[in-house]
C-alpha cells in the first residue's frame, strides 16, 4: 500500500481533527471563549513528520466540526514551541490587555532548537487581544527557567475566588517522573509550591499533565483528577495516559488511589488502547463541563503511519465525569461528543456470563473484531489492513471489564476506532489502515 491509498479523499477522518497537509501531535491551549472552542496543537507547518514545532490552531462551535486557522505561535531559528495551555486573563493579571480588551494568554514550553546552541526547556508566554486570531510573544520570556532539558508542558488554571485566588501551573520534570506545582498572581512570576511523584507507571518520561476538579455524580462531593501521560510504558505498549484521584488545596495534590503494585493493570488509565496520548482538558468550558481531547496516535510508530497528505489526528472530544463505585473506589466515565452524521456508530451488549464478538469490516474482508466478556474487552486490528509499516504496530489490546451485562459503543471514523464500554468507564482507541472504509457491522 502506498501513502496515496489513504489520501484525503478516502479515509481522512470526519470528526477526528487532522491538519490539512502536515504533521500534528499533542493538543495544546484548549480553551473556550465567546462561544468558540479553540484547539491548538503541536504542528510542523513544513512537513509530515515531527520537526519545526509550532502551535497549530483550529476552532469549532460544536466540538465536532473544526475549521483550520493560521499557525498561532510559530517556531523561530532559536525556539521550538512545545506543549502548553491557554487561559482567559479576565482580571488582566499579566497586564497585556488595554482598556476594553481581554487577553488570552498562552503558557508554553520554549524549547531551544539545535541551531540555538542551547538545550534547555523553559516556560514562556504569548498573548492575544483579538480573540485568538493573532499572538504576540511576551518580551520578558522566559518566565520560568530552572536550567533543565526535561521541563515541559505547563497546564495553567485559576484556583480560588475572584479576590483571593491565584494561578496554578502543573508541569513535569519529565525524566524525574514528577509533576511540579507552581503558583502565581500575574502569570509572570512563579513560585514552586509542591511536587507529586514518582508514582505508578514510570517506564518512560512523564508528559502533558492536567489537574482539575470533578463533582462525584449524585453527590455534593468534589475530587481532583491529575492526568499524566507516559511514553513509553503505557498499558498497551508505547504511549499511554494514566490518572490519579485525590485532593488539591491550591498548592499540593494528594492522591488517594495509590497502590504499591508494580503491575500496569493495577493502575488507572484513561484509555486502554494503543492510540490515545497527551490528553488534556479545555479551560473555561461552559456549564462547568470537563471536556478532554487526546492525540490519537502512539510515538512507537506515529512517524510512519501510511496516510497522506496529513499525518496523525486528534481523538473525539470526550466529556469526563466521576463516579463512586459500590466498592468505594472512584471511576472516571468518558462520553464522546458525536456528530449527527458522517461516521459509523454501533452498539451492542455482552450479557452477563457470555462473550459477544462484534466485527466492523469492508467488502475486501478487512476487519476489526471487538470481543466483550469473560472479564475483558479485546480489540483486534490484526486483519484491518496494512499492519507491517512498523514492527511496533501491535495487533491487539485488552482492558478489564466488570461482571454483569456490559454495553459497548463502537465509533468508526476513517482510520480511527474508539470503543466505549461499561458506560464509558472502559475506553480503547485504535488506529487501523484498511484500503477502504470499514462500513459493515455484525455481532455474534
Amino acid at each position: 500500500m502506498t501513502d496515496m491509498a489513504l489520501g484525503a479523499d478516502t479515509l481522512r477522518p470526519t470528526a477526528h481533527y487532522t491538519a490539512e497537509k502536515t504533521w500534528l501531535n499533542d493538543p495544546n491551549g484548549l480553551l473556550h471563549y465567546r462561544g468558540v472552542y479553540h484547539l491548538f496543537f503541536q504542528n510542523n507547518p513544513n512537513g509530515r513528520t515531527w520537526g519545526d514545532m509550532s502551535w497549530g490552531h483550529a476552532t469549532s462551535t460544536d466540538l465536532v466540526t473544526w475549521e483550520h486557522q493560521p499557525t498561532a505561535i510559530s517556531y523561530t531559528d532559536d525556539e521550538f514551541v512545545f506543549s502548553g495551555s491557554a487561559v482567559v486573563d479576565v482580571r488582566n493579571t499579566a497586564g497585556f490587555a488595554q482598556p476594553g480588551e481581554t487577553a488570552l494568554v498562552a503558557i508554553y514550553t520554549s524549547a531551544a532548537t539545535p541551531d540555538s546552541g542551547a538545550q534547555t526547556q523553559s516556560q514562556a508566554l504569548a498573548y492575544s487581544v483579538d480573540e485568538g486570531n493573532t499572538w504576540v510573544r511576551y518580551e520578558g520570556n522566559p518566565v520560568l527557567d530552572i536550567g533543565s532539558t526535561e521541563f515541559r508542558d505547563p497546564k495553567v488554571f485559576w484556583y480560588g475566588g475572584e479576590d483571593d485566588g491565584h494561578w496554578v501551573m502543573v508541569i513535569v520534570e519529565a525524566t524525574n517522573h514528577r509533576v511540579i506545582v507552581y503558583t502565581s498572581n500575574d502569570l509572570r512570576a512563579w513560585t514552586r509550591a509542591s511536587h507529586f511523584g514518582p508514582a505508578h507507571a514510570v517506564g518512560g518520561v512523564w508528559e502533558c499533565p492536567d489537574l482539575f476538579p470533578l463533582r462525584v455524580e449524585g453527590t455534593d462531593e468534589t475530587k481532583w483528577v491529575l492526568i499524566v501521560s507516559l511514553n513509553p510504558g503505557g498499558i498497551a505498549g508505547g504511549s499511554g495516559t494514566q490518572f490519579f484521584i485525590g485532593d488539591f488545596d491550591g498548592e499540593t495534590f494528594t492522591a488517594e488511589n495509590l497502590t504499591d503494585s508494580a503491575e500496569l493493570e493495577d493502575y488507572d488509565w484513561l484509555d486502554y488502547g494503543h492510540d490515545y496520548y497527551a490528553a488534556v482538558s479545555f479551560n473555561n468550558a461552559p456549564d462547568g463541563r470537563r471536556l478532554m481531547i487526546g492525540w490519537a496516535s502512539n510515538w512507537l510508530y506515529a512517524r510512519d503511519t501510511p496516510v497522506y497528505p496529513w499525518r496523525s489526528a486528534m481523538s473525539l472530544v470526550r466529556e469526563v465525569t466521576l463516579e463512586r463505585r459500590p466498592d468505594g473506589a472512584y471511576a472516571i466515565a468518558q462520553r464522546p461528543i458525536l456528530p449527527e452524521s458522517g461516521i459509523e456508530v454501533h452498539r451492542f451488549t455482552a450479557p452477563k456470563g457470555e462473550r459477544a464478538v462484534a466485527t466492523v469490516s469492508n467488502s475486501d474482508g478487512e476487519r476489526v473484531t471487538i470481543t466483550a466478556g469473560d472479564g475483558a474487552l479485546v480489540v483486534d486490528r490484526s486483519q484491518a489492513g496494512e499492519n507491517d509499516f512498523h514492527p511496533d504496530y501491535r495487533p491487539a489490546a485488552a482492558a478489564p471489564l466488570p461482571e454483569g451485562d456490559v454495553d459497548v459503543t463502537i465509533v468508526v471514523d476513517g482510520p480511527i476506532i474508539e470503543v466505549f464500554a461499561d458506560g464509558g468507564r472502559v475506553v480503547m482507541t485504535e488506529q487501523v489502515f484498511p484500503a477502504r472504509a470499514l462500513d459493515r457491522f455484525e455481532v455474534s
